[in-house]
């Protein structure tokens, strides 16, 4: 599907902004501003299989589109809450185990990048990624 391949980081929209509002720390924001975020995404029907890369830590998810399940952020944040597919664009809804408030993603294709929206209590954040 159009999700599949790896994908690198290429660029940061206010992303320092929005970690700052999930309450992580400054060194943490500077280190994760330069994260070299690589995500390798294989769809199979609804179900998704992906790979995080970074110079923190590699994980891999496996996900049914609808289903909920727990993740944790690089920062050790928990969170559970699903991904749906609306059109062309992954939506997810996840709730922070320790506080409650949501966080919500996209990831859509624009163009030859994956673009991947974050927000969380108001401040929106976008992360830019190109093939590779």
């Amino acid at each position: 599907m159009a999700f599949d391949g790896t994908w690198k980081v290429d660029r940061n929209e206010n992303y320092e902004k929005f970690m700052e509002a999930m309450g992580i720390g400054m060194m943490k924001r500077k280190l994760g501003a330069h994260d070299n975020l690589k995500i390798t995404i294989q769809q199979n029907g609804n179900k998704f299989n992906v790979k995080e890369a970074s110079n923190f830590r590699t994980i891999e998810i496996e996900f049914t589109l609808g289903a909920s399940f727990d993740y944790s952020l690089a920062d050790g944040t928990e969170l559970t809450g699903a991904w749906t597919l609306e059109g062309n664009k992954l939506v997810a809804t996840f709730t922070r185990k320790d506080n409650g408030k949501v966080l919500k993603a996209t990831r859509e294709i624009v163009g030859d990048e994956l673009v991947q929206t974050y927000l969380y209590e108001g401040v929106e954040s976008k992360r830019f990624f190109k093939r590779g």
